[in-house]
């Protein structure tokens, strides 16, 4: 099981995977979320814990399940 720390880190990493694999900047993701700039900057970097209605603003917006971005490989990395 994962502990609540890591399982942040975890999931700003998959957050920030997935926005580069789309080849949006952290601007153009914010922008197009509705999400705060600096926000996505700390959730990627896990300084905040985003509620799930915001993590599902970025997965549409990202155009992928929200399920992905709990998606761990079995070292624990996103």
């Amino acid at each position: 099981m994962i502990n609540d720390n890591k399982l942040y880190i975890l999931l700003g990493k998959n957050i920030r995977k997935y926005r580069k694999l789309k080849n949006l900047s952290q601007d153009n993701l914010a922008y197009e979320s509705g999400v705060n700039r600096a926000y996505i900057g700390y959730i990627e970097r896990s300084e905040k814990k985003p509620s799930i209605r915001t993590v599902n603003k970025i997965a549409k917006t990202l155009k992928i399940p929200l399920y992905k971005f709990f998606v761990f490989n079995d070292e624990g990395e996103g």
